[in-house]
């Protein structure tokens, strides 16, 4: 049986020391949900949030499928806390299963050098605009493909106002490049940034990245940030993060028509 757990209390326990912030963000309800298989005495459980799904507790074959069948996506990211359950993501999806290395970065309070970000803001060229993400701003970046995740995650404007926080760079009142919170959970916000792909390797998301730190030190809150590539946990450094350790993820592509497991 699955089972959405309200009290997450209960399974706190089984992500134990777990250092990712959109597993906080569904344990705290501020984003996002968390399943188990038992209400009262719960021994799997998964905290699931956009695109992301992490596993914890004792590897449960129902859980995934329950994944598959109802999470109405077309691919998710499957983070397994063990190898138990890495080996049963890789048992039930098979070839729809691309196993893949991501990067943690350190959570570090106290680590940035403000004089620096304030320097990278300044550098922008001047044929570019930096903006916070208002209304305008928002809806520019749902309407393109390639910046819909700098807001995705955010019902409407009215969730992105109270909970979320961004930046974008204009170009002739088009959006070139940006760095937002993916996500939310109380104590900070875990950074996406994007740039389109003709503007990119111009320093444009260093400047992004530069603004949102910034921004949230300003309002008390960490920027946390984890890296999909090398190229990410590069502009992290560059940005004052310290690299912690790879981890496994696993990229489940499916087509829920036709999936029959």
């Amino acid at each position: 049986m699955v089972v959405k757990i309200n009290d997450t209390k209960k399974v706190e326990p089984l992500f134990g020391e777990w250092q990712e912030t959109l597993i906080w963000s569904c344990l705290q309800k501020v984003m996002g949900e968390v399943y188990a298989d038992s209400v009262k005495h719960p021994k799997s459980s998964m905290a699931l949030l956009g695109d992301f799904c992490f596993l914890a507790g004792i590897a449960n074959e129902e859980l995934l499928l329950y994944i598959s069948k109802e999470y109405k996506k077309d691919s998710v990211i499957m983070v397994p806390q063990d190898t138990m359950w890495a080996n049963l993501i890789a048992d039930t999806f098979k070839d729809k299963a691309k196993k893949v290395t991501r990067y943690a970065i350190k959570k570090e309070q106290n680590i940035f050098d403000i004089e620096k970000l304030e320097k990278v803001v300044s550098s922008l060229p001047k044929e570019y605009s930096l903006q916070m993400i208002n209304r305008e701003m928002y809806d520019l970046c749902k309407s393109n493909a390639w910046s819909m995740d700098l807001v995705s995650q955010f019902n409407n404007y009215e969730m992105f106002q109270e909970l979320g926080l961004g930046v974008v760079i204009l170009k002739n009142g088009e959006i070139v490049s940006g760095a937002s919170s993916y996500s939310r959970y109380l104590e900070g916000i875990e950074i996406e940034i994007d740039t389109k792909e003709e503007y990119r390797r111009k320093g444009l998301a260093y400047v992004c990245g530069a603004k949102l730190i910034l921004e949230c030190q300003k309002r008390d809150l960490y920027p946390s940030w984890d890296a999909q590539n090398k190229w990410s946990v590069a502009l992290a450094q560059k940005l004052g993060y310290h690299f912690d350790h790879e981890y496994l993820a696993f990229e489940i592509n499916y087509n829920l028509s036709k999936l029959s497991l």
